[in-house]
This record gives structure tokens, C-alpha cells and sequence, in this order.
């Protein structure tokens, strides 16, 4: 039996999501769907110089409101007004510029997906959590297929039984649905840790003690 997990690519998340991978044998980067503009696919928030919530965001070209993830381009001086918004944080600084993290945050010639895609298989090397990791938008899904329909003709596409979900799922999907489909839904319980980007805790915590809080929520 196969587990699945699928998410859209969070910016460097909070560590609770990165349970995903811990509970999943294959992770799904869900990049096939409308790009949500307020949400944590470009932007993180992280401690600032007096230790506030600070928002750090990727510089994107301007897409059309119905947008898909895997649609999104960088602006044209993303690299320099990436590299102005780090200042404002000291976790960021010059000190740490050799952390493979850090240099995990250059923009290069990617795309913004390819780039999210980068940072959470950086963390997840860091975590020891590596899994096989594949994007929705390469399974070829009709763009009809939506909701709940879209998830399970995922699972179905990659031969998995499997699905888990964190518990903001429970509200989408329905166990039985699911069960009829020949496939077993799982919650994950809420995340009891702080949430803070991984990027932060991950550059100034022991990252064993971060997979051991990751591990022992599942």
C-alpha cells in the first residue's frame, strides 16, 4: 500500500507541514490549481531585527487572477529585491551565507515552482525526510476534474490506496467518498509547535530536535 500526500509548495512552511512528508511515501506538489494571492505559496513570515512577524516574499510577474501555480514567473528583478528584503532579517545575514539553506534562496533561472520545489526538498534533505517527490501538473489531470474529484484522480493516476491530509482537510473531504473509491483518507491532528518558517528554525535549531518535533506529531 502506497501513501500519498498532496499540498500546493508552500515557501520554506512551517515545520507541522513538513509531517506531510514524514506520514507519505510519495508527496505531490498540487501546482495544477489557481495560484491563491494571499496565501503561503510566495511569502513567509519570519523574525525581523526586533524579533516581529515580518513578512519575506518572492518577487512575482504579474499573472492573470485565475493563474495556476505552475503559471507563475519571477519579475524581472526578482534577484535584487529578494536580496533587499533578506536585510531586514538577521537570521538571514551575512554570517550565515554558507548555510545550504541560504543558498538555496537564490533565484536563478527558474521557475517560481521549479524554486519552491528546490526549498522543500533543501528542507527536507536537511530533516532527513527525503521522499519521491512529483508535480501534480505532470500528471496530465483534465482541468474539469475539481474539489475532491481532482485529489482522488490523483491518487488514482500514481496506483496509491492511500491518501493523508493535515486537518484542514476535514472540512474538503469525505471518508466515505474516498472509501468507495478504494482509497483510505487520514487527518493529520493540528500541529502543536511553533510557526515560525522552517527557514528560521532550521537555521538556528538543532535540525534533529525539528525532525524529532515533526515525527512525533504524526
Amino acid at each position: 500500500m502506497a501513501t500519498v500526500a498532496i499540498m500546493q509548495p508552500y515557501f520554506f512552511p512551517y515545520a507541522g507541514y513538513f509531517r506531510l512528508f514524514a506520514a507519505a511515501d510519495l508527496f505531490v506538489i498540487y501546482d495544477c490549481v489557481q495560484f491563491p494571492r494571499r496565501g503561503w505559496v510566495h511569502r513567509n513570515r519570519l523574525p525581523d531585527s526586533k524579533g516581529a512577524p515580518a513578512w519575506l516574499t518572492l518577487p512575482l510577474e504579474k499573472a492573470p487572477r485565475g493563474a495556476t501555480i505552475d503559471e507563475l514567473r519571477f519579475a524581472g528583478d526578482a534577484v535584487k529585491r529578494l536580496k533587499n528584503q533578506m536585510r531586514r532579517f538577521p537570521i538571514l545575514g551575512a554570517d550565515a551565507a554558507e548555510q545550504p539553506l541560504l543558498r538555496a534562496l537564490t533565484i536563478g533561472d527558474t521557475s517560481p515552482v521549479e524554486y519552491l520545489e528546490r526549498g522543500l526538498r533543501g528542507v527536507c534533505a536537511s530533516l532527513g525526510l527525503n521522499r519521491e517527490i512529483t508535480r501534480s501538473s505532470n500528471l496530465g489531470i483534465p482541468p474539469e476534474i475539481r474539489g475532491q474529484e481532482r485529489i482522488l484522480a490523483i491518487v488514482k493516476a500514481l496506483g496509491a490506496d492511500r491518501y493523508v491530509n493535515a486537518s484542514g482537510g476535514e472540512a474538503l473531504y469525505d471518508q466515505e467518498a474516498f472509501a468507495r473509491r478504494g482509497v483510505s483518507l487520514r487527518f493529520l491532528k493540528p500541529y502543536r509547535g511553533p510557526t515560525w518558517s522552517i527557514l528560521h528554525r532550521l537555521l538556528s535549531e538543532p535540525h534533529e530536535e525539528i525532525a524529532g518535533e515533526i515525527r512525533a506529531q504524526l
